[in-house]
């Protein structure tokens, strides 16, 4: 089972990118974040017409999240657990062949010393205990998208530039390891080692153009999941087209 993520930044601007990606890659289950569009205005004919069936939790101009599969999927949870005043959409789980699969859009938490920071914290505690429960019925799973986490260094093309950024954060790349500790795997990592890749680019500044980015799209596994990872990947060529997003592609597969 191949399975992917994608911060799209936009559904509707990005369509004709994911339609295509979806025929070139043939992923079974597409993560997507940052849709920025309520559910009602989700292109899903589109997608049906590809093979994909959809679960969306949307949310107008901003945020949303959703899992795309090319088998039968169940949503289990359209919301992170912990807040019920929480009304970002940035997590929604669904079950496909026997495996929870979970869309995530991470906050930001810039800039720091905010609200906007110690909600990012807040939510990342959240997010720990949703993996707790998941380990303690023992489901196997995939945790996968944009995490607004460059894990370490080696994760940033200049980790001094970056140093007042909440994405690289001490309290930030904290909060991810105390997630990881738990016993999950960096599907990325598992295979590739030390490499270093990126999945983001500033639109600025030619980011791109000098491979200026952040690792910040993750796959996490379960311990069950991990035992049966065969290999992945970051998919560069998205990131190279016209009206491409700042994010691209990260996949990995499973065996049977």
């Amino acid at each position: 089972m191949k399975i992917a993520t994608w911060n799209v930044n936009s559904i509707k601007s990005r369509l004709d990118a994911v339609i295509g990606w979806l025929r070139s890659a043939r992923p079974d289950v597409l993560l997507l974040q940052e849709i920025k569009c309520l559910e009602e205005n989700f292109p899903s004919l589109e997608i049906s017409a590809e093979g994909y069936r959809s679960a969306i939790c949307g949310q107008r101009t901003y945020s949303g999240v959703a899992i795309l599969s090319r088998h039968p999927l169940e949503a289990t949870c359209r919301a992170l657990p912990g807040d019920d005043g929480d009304a970002q959409a940035r997590y929604i789980e669904a079950d496909v062949n026997g495996v929870r699969i979970a869309s995530i859009y991470l906050p930001n938490g810039n800039p720091i010393g905010t609200e906007k920071f110690a909600y990012k914290l807040a939510w990342m505690e959240r997010l720990r205990a949703r993996v707790r429960d998941l380990l303690a019925a023992e489901i196997p799973f995939v945790l996968g998208g944009d995490y607004n986490i460059a894990p370490a260094d080696l994760d940033v093309h200049d980790p001094h530039a970056w140093t007042q950024d909440a994405l690289v954060q001490p309290e930030s790349r904290a909060a991810f390891r105390r997630i990881m500790h738990l016993g999950l795997t960096d599907a990325f990592r598992a295979v590739h080692g030390n490499a270093r890749q990126f999945t983001w680019w500033d639109y600025r500044a030619g980011a791109w153009q000098r491979n200026e980015g952040l690792r910040i799209d993750h796959l996490l596994l379960s311990p069950q999941t991990a035992d049966r990872l065969a290999d992945a990947a970051v998919d560069m060529e998205p990131r190279k087209r016209d009206k491409a997003s700042d994010h691209t592609p990260v996949w990995c597969e499973l065996t049977e």
